[in-house]
């Protein structure tokens, strides 16, 4: 009788969740069971006077937005730990980060941030929603057990240009999508909106206020 060898199974990977301000990641306890993705098409309509039926006229595409229930529980523990420190990280990403600052008004926002699963799922986003589900107590009332659901909102796509000629070009271009400014497009690229100004003048824009969606803007390295 042969015996079969032995396999190894792949290892699971873990879904985590990254801070893009401050690089901090949170990584799953249990990866999600589901998640939904979700994307609305403005269409409105255009009544016409003795007609049964209006016009439809597209407005646009928004962004995706994906939702996920994350299960946190600290029962094994032998100290009881409370579970929200578990997800601390996670519940930051929805709080205005103050090191974070429009360059044009000096107002914060929360930080972007990315969900990640293996190969699969990578997406960029701002959190919109986070709600927190307690099922689990000690006697004195401290939660052990959370079911946190996060709404994802996508943020803008970027994209590479295609066979470049020389070291010299733009590495990166991106097109503008409607209600993204200037200052905004340089933390996604750069980390800091204080590098408006680099773009403005690597694309020769005289009202850097005036982006239109559907404008292209070459996007190059920071020189020292």
């Amino acid at each position: 009788m042969r015996i079969p060898r032995f396999q190894r199974q792949p290892s699971v990977k873990k879904a985590k969740i990254i801070n893009l301000s401050t690089k901090k990641e949170l990584v799953c306890h249990f990866n999600p069971d589901h998640f939904e993705i979700g994307q609305s098409l403005n269409w409105s309509e255009d009544r016409t006077i003795g007609s049964d039926t209006p016009k439809l006229i597209f407005g646009g595409g928004q962004a995706q937005d994906m939702t996920i229930t994350f299960l946190f529980d600290t029962t094994g523990y032998n100290g009881r730990r409370d579970v929200r420190s578990e997800y601390k990280v996670l519940t930051q990403m929805a709080k205005v980060d103050s090191k974070k600052k429009n360059a044009k008004t000096g107002l914060s926002e929360p930080p972007m941030c990315r969900f990640q699963w293996g190969k699969f799922l990578t997406f960029d986003a701002v959190i919109t929603n986070l709600k927190q589900k307690f099922t689990f107590f000690t006697a004195d009332g401290t939660p052990l057990r959370a079911e946190v659901t996060v709404t994802f909102k996508q943020v803008g796509k970027k994209l590479k240009p295609q066979n470049p000629t020389s070291r010299s070009e733009a590495r990166k271009v991106w097109v503008v999508e409607e209600a993204q400014t200037l200052d905004w497009i340089a933390y996604q690229e750069y980390g800091d909106s204080a590098h408006w100004r680099h773009i403005a003048e690597t694309n020769n824009l005289d009202d850097p206020e005036q982006l239109q969606p559907g404008q292209i803007l070459k996007l190059t390295p920071l020189t020292d």
